[in-house]
């Protein structure tokens, strides 16, 4: 088993992990009840979450305008509450401010489905609704698609969770 293997364990299939409904949670809670409005810094876009699959585990990185962060898998491995540390919030608050220049590439859904074998999902919070852009893993790897500066982005705030995940457990 690999790294990602030991980090986020085998799915369990008994019941949906906790980060499962968080993250539906995260796509499906109105704007209007996150107290988040169209602003200069945040003119479209409130937040943004980037699924991927990591073996039989998929890894969800959310990012909110206010810096809430959160690392939710289809295991029993996650990362809530970044927002209490300054680079988490930093990373996070980037990352949506980045989505701003994604956001009319999605189309408006309202089914949240995990990534097919070989994508990356961007959910893209908007205050229209949630925008679903998919993007070939391959050239996000290869460095090829625009996309890639959105998942590099994603995998700023997912370092910055590990890395005071990995502070607090020394």
């Amino acid at each position: 088993m690999g790294i990602f293997g030991k980090l986020f364990g085998k799915k369990e299939s008994t019941q949906d992990p906790p980060g499962v409904g968080l993250r539906l949670m995260a796509l499906t809670t109105p704007v209007n009840k996150l107290g988040f409005t169209s602003d200069n810094d945040f003119p479209n876009v409130y937040g943004v979450l980037t699924d991927w699959n990591i073996g039989e585990v998929t890894a969800t990185v959310m990012s909110m305008r206010d810096g809430t962060a959160s690392l939710y898998t289809t295991s029993t491995f996650g990362v809530i509450g970044g927002q209490g540390h300054d680079n988490v919030r930093h990373a996070a608050v980037q990352h949506v401010q980045l989505a701003e220049q994604f956001n009319k590439l999605g189309k408006l859904v309202t089914d949240f489905p995990y990534p097919k074998s070989g994508q990356v999902n961007f959910y893209i919070l908007t205050y229209d609704g949630v925008r679903l852009h998919i993007v070939n893993e391959s050239a996000i790897d290869q460095g090829t698609d625009p996309e890639y500066s959105l998942f590099a982005s994603a995998q700023d705030v997912l370092t910055n969770l590990r890395l005071i995940t990995e502070k607090e457990n020394a």
